[in-house]
């Protein structure tokens, strides 16, 4: 999983909307709970904004350069499909500037 380390270089934001108590948003939170420390702490620098509100559906949202932005959405994902979506969109911004 190289690709965690490299967040930072392929994107210039990540953020992860999701609401508190829906279970449409249960994964996502377990997602949260689960894999933030360990990729924040291999791209310190980099901004994971986590947006919580009440009744929202669960997305990831990643800005690239010049401003383009990808959103995947989460409702009815595992915490497993999360990480390999995450892992798609990192890659796809890595693709970019290759």
């Amino acid at each position: 999983m190289a690709w965690r380390g490299n967040i930072s270089k392929s994107l210039k934001e990540l953020r992860i909307l999701l609401c508190q108590s829906s279970p449409a948003s249960a994964s996502a939170r377990t997602f949260v709970e689960k894999n933030y420390r360990d990729l924040k702490s291999l791209n310190p620098k980099f901004p994971f904004l986590i947006r919580e509100c009440t009744g929202i559906q669960p997305q990831l949202w990643a800005r690239y350069d010049m401003g383009a932005e990808r959103c995947v959405n989460l409702d009815g994902m595992s915490e497993s499909q999360i990480l390999k979506s995450l892992e798609d969109l990192v890659k796809a911004g890595g693709a970019t500037k290759a």
